[in-house]
C-alpha cells in the first residue's frame, strides 16, 4: 500500500519551490514509499528492550589533564610572523580606515 501519493509529493515540491516534470513525481513518489517502508522495518525492530544509540561501537572521549602552563612567550609567537609592531601582529589595513 502506497503512503505517499503522487499529489503528496507535488505539494511539497510547490512549497519547495521546485518545479518536477509528471514523471519525477511518480519516481520520487516511489522512492520515497520505499524510504518510509525501510524505517517501518527498522521501527518494528527497535523494541523497547533495544536500547538507543547513535553509533554501533561503545565510544569514549579521551581528555588531557587540565593543567594551567604558563604562556607562549610574546617574542616566540611573533618569531614567524611577517610583521610585528608593538608586542602584536601587523597586518595589511583593508577597509581603509585609521
Amino acid at each position: 500500500m502506497s503512503t505517499i501519493s503522487r499529489d503528496e509529493v507535488a505539494r511539497v515540491a510547490a512549497l519547495a519551490r521546485i518545479d518536477l516534470r509528471p514523471d519525477e513525481l511518480d519516481r520520487l513518489a516511489g522512492e520515497l514509499d520505499v524510504i518510509v517502508e525501510s524505517i517501518a522495518q527498522v521501527s518494528a525492530v527497535a523494541t523497547p528492550d533495544v536500547p538507543a544509540t547513535s553509533h554501533p561501537l561503545p565510544m569514549s572521549n579521551v581528555f588531557r589533564a587540565d593543567v594551567p602552563v604558563d604562556p607562549l612567550p610574546v617574542e616566540d609567537a611573533l618569531a614567524a610572523a611577517p610583521d610585528a609592531q608593538d608586542g602584536r601582529f601587523a597586518v595589511p589595513q583593508i577597509l581603509g580606515e585609521e
